[in-house]
């Protein structure tokens, strides 16, 4: 999923479960920074004190560059969380380890993330952490199929429309691609069709397999499900029975999924970003903004930087109000949950990654 759905529609299904707009506005923040925090490694103050962060993406989302994009450490915890073939801890999928590593929507594996996310939501860094846990379980949806790590399973060949003809377009622009054993890795090999909320699509897998893939559906399924995981928050029960989206607002909601084309997400996000501000939800008017480094961003209120990537030997002044900043605060929570998923969750389903 790209900005659109990461930053405006996590913010309005937090209104819808329930949410003021500022606590919204930091889940919705954090969901989005996921795919922005691209830098890692110690931040140094000048009065000697350290910081230390993780990374949850690329500097560059390309394909090609294989050896930069094969890090389990971003992919599998905050992109492709495996799903077990769909089955409890207590059970495996038939097949090899791979099996166990792909991604399948609302996995109990995805539901028990969020559910560990609920019960610690009184941490400082809570709200930080349910943003990047619903990043994570969304994209459960959009990245079905595929594993984050590279492997023949993710192979996609005789990519096809909506129609169920061969995609011509998205072959054409495949053989740019000039690194063919990167491809397997992720969803590199459909490049971003499921990351777009309007596309029917269709593939023949590594296995041979025909799959057809209908993100609107799944995109509207997805935002239901996290505005269910905040109510729950909200309640502090983790499995409480609760509505999820309020029927005017999820016909809204699908409309908007299916009838925003754009194929840039940017540009998708903008036309979100007005629908908020115009009130078109049952919250009321709302305006938001996300700014992802430089000026007004979070990294700029927390060190004064307007830089997009560290060398690693900078030296920023230290203001105690660094502490409770909704960078530091991200950034505890990304290494909370990348801690609980790659220790605790993933081993108790027999899976062991990096």
């Amino acid at each position: 999923m790209q900005i659109d759905f990461h930053h405006t529609v996590t913010y309005v299904a937090a209104r819808l479960a329930g949410f003021e707009h500022e606590a919204a506005s930091i889940i919705a923040y954090s969901a989005q920074y996921v795919d922005d925090a691209t830098n890692d490694g110690f931040i140094r103050f000048d009065n000697g004190a350290l910081f230390n962060r993780i990374s949850s993406a690329h500097k560059m989302l390309d394909y090609r560059n294989f050896e930069e994009l094969a890090n389990y450490r971003v992919w599998i915890p905050f992109h492709f969380l495996p799903g077990n073939g769909g089955l409890p801890a207590s059970q495996d999928p038939q097949g090899s380890f791979i099996d166990k590593l792909i991604c399948r929507p609302n996995s109990y594996v995805a539901q028990e993330m969020v559910k560990e996310c609920i019960e610690h939501r009184h941490t400082p860094y809570g709200l930080h952490r349910l943003g990047i846990t619903m990043h994570v379980y969304v994209d459960t949806w959009a990245h079905q199929g595929f594993a984050g790590v590279n492997h023949r399973v993710n192979e996609a060949k005789k990519l096809l429309d909506e129609d169920g003809k061969p995609d011509r377009k998205l072959m054409d622009r495949l053989q740019n691609y000039f690194i063919s054993e990167a491809l397997p890795l992720g969803h590199g090999s459909v490049l971003t069709h499921p990351d777009k909320p309007f596309l029917r699509w269709g593939y023949f897998n590594g296995r041979g397999e025909q799959i057809t893939r209908n993100n609107p559906q799944d995109f509207l399924e997805a935002a239901d499900n996290m505005c269910k995981a905040m109510q729950r928050y909200l309640l502090g029960e983790p499995d409480a029975i609760v509505p999820g989206l309020p029927e005017p607002d999820q016909t809204l909601i699908a409309l908007m999924l299916e009838s925003i084309t754009d194929d840039k997400g940017n540009m998708r996000h903008q036309k979100w970003l007005n629908a908020i501000a115009g009130g078109k939800f049952s919250f009321g008017k709302a305006d938001i903004n996300y700014i992802p480094k430089g000026k007004d961003s979070w990294k700029f209120s927390a060190l004064g930087t307007e830089k997009s990537i560290d060398r690693g030997d900078e030296k920023y002044p230290y203001h105690p109000n660094f502490l409770t900043s909704n960078w530091k605060k991200f950034h505890d929570a990304l290494e909370s949950h990348h801690f609980y998923i790659t220790h605790d969750l993933l081993p108790k389903y027999g899976i062991c990654v990096a």
